[in-house]
């Protein structure tokens, strides 16, 4: 389980254990939230409506599911996650701190790895460096992040996220599985 504030790069690290360890399944994370460009429906996300989402929690759909930053919903599939499991393979699952602590009661022998930047300097470079939020945004996330930098005490390990290859194969190592380590 991965978890970390904002633009710290989960999706980034993520996206590069999908390309170069296909025997980790990663966890698809739904949301309320619209895509941003480049990302695919059911590869980056589920882009689902309000309504939908409501359905998944009502039905017990979700594993974990938390209002982020105050303003989307985001939550875990819980099927896609059990038969995964099911089948012995690792699973990785990439969400927030609210969600870490939802299912650390679910499924507290999992790993909890915390991702954090190498500096506050070079969260907000990179938040800002995505051009994806206004600024009203950008000091919503950043606000956020402030608090969700203070739960890295509980999580089992932290990997500071200075390159995502590194942190990519630290990651997978954690799971137990040889890395693929990329030549410099």
């Amino acid at each position: 389980m991965l978890a970390g504030p904002t633009a710290v790069g989960k999706g980034t690290v993520s996206a590069d254990v999908r390309r170069r360890y296909p025997e980790v399944a990663i966890s698809v994370s739904a949301t309320t939230r619209a895509p941003r460009p480049g990302e695919v429906d059911g590869v980056h996300y589920h882009f689902v409506a309000d309504e939908r989402f409501d359905e998944m929690v009502a039905h017990g759909e979700l594993l974990e599911w938390a209002l982020v930053h105050g303003r989307r919903r985001y939550g875990t599939p819980r099927s896609a996650v059990e038969a995964a499991l099911a089948t012995g393979r690792p699973v990785l699952l990439e969400i927030d701190i609210q969600g870490a602590r939802q299912v650390r009661r679910t499924y507290p022998q999992a790993q909890f790895v915390f991702l954090a930047p190498p500096s506050w300097d070079e969260l907000v470079r990179r938040l800002e460096g995505r051009g994806t939020e206004d600024a009203a945004e950008r000091t919503r996330r950043l606000e956020t992040a402030r608090v969700e930098l203070a739960a890295e005490p509980e999580f089992d390990v932290t990997i500071v996220n200075r390159d995502v290859g590194r942190a990519a194969d630290d990651l997978v190592s954690l799971m137990g599985l040889p890395t693929r380590r990329l030549e410099p």
